[in-house]
């Protein structure tokens, strides 16, 4: 920038971006100093190197602005986990797969695990029934980023929101001036009529918090 400037000659650019040409770097300089600006390579790899005519200090002063309200419109990638039985209860499956949808809308990935004990060890084909089942009840809102896998006694699926509900997540998430309630939205508690199963705890997800219990 300025003075710091090694080449001899520069491709000069004007404040509002016109094309002014090549000219000595003396004459650039000078250019700067008239209408009080800064000499800033903007392109040093260039022959010769591309200079603009530009208020550096207003220019970093934006930059700061434009990546702070990016940083705040971001929306941090969560994976909730939501757990079932391959036996579950009618009522309770309702209840968490409105759980999964809750989460989808929100913009958030949900992996889906079901649970195998004893003898149900060898009907894998009920969670993988399960699991089909919920992927087509929920298609308008995701997709399933990996499929149904066998991980020891558990079955495992990943779901992701489609790009478009996402987006509107993330509108949503601006609109309110900041990251949405976290604390709030992580809460996935049994509701009424939906009994935990004894022994079983809140499943922690990958980088999000499900307080959620599988059914009978």
């Amino acid at each position: 920038m300025n003075e710091q400037i090694r080449a001899r000659e520069v491709r000069l650019v004007g404040p509002e971006g016109e094309q002014v040409g090549i000219v000595p770097l003396e004459r650039a300089l000078q250019l700067a100093a008239d209408v009080d600006l800064d000499l800033v390579e903007v392109a040093p790899m260039a022959r010769p190197p591309v200079c603009k005519l530009m208020d550096f200090g207003k220019f970093k002063y934006e930059s700061a602005l434009k990546a702070r309200e990016a940083r705040r419109n971001q929306q941090q990638t969560v994976i909730k986990e939501m757990k079932l039985r391959p036996k579950i209860d009618p009522h309770d499956y309702e209840t968490k797969k409105g759980h999964v949808v809750r989460f989808l809308k929100a913009g958030d990935k949900v992996k889906v695990t079901i649970m195998f004990r004893g003898r149900e060890q060898s009907r894998p084909e009920l969670g993988y029934r399960l699991l089909r089942r919920l992927e087509s009840e929920i298609t308008d809102l995701g997709y399933v980023e990996a499929a149904p896998k066998q991980d020891g006694r558990n079955m495992i699926m990943v779901l992701a929101p489609h790009r478009a509900v996402k987006a509107s997540a993330v509108a949503a998430t601006a609109s309110r001036g900041g990251p949405r309630d976290r604390a709030a939205d992580e809460s996935a508690a049994p509701e009424a009529g939906e009994t935990p199963a004894a022994g079983e705890t809140a499943a922690a997800g990958e980088t999000g918090t499900t307080a959620d219990t599988s059914g009978q």
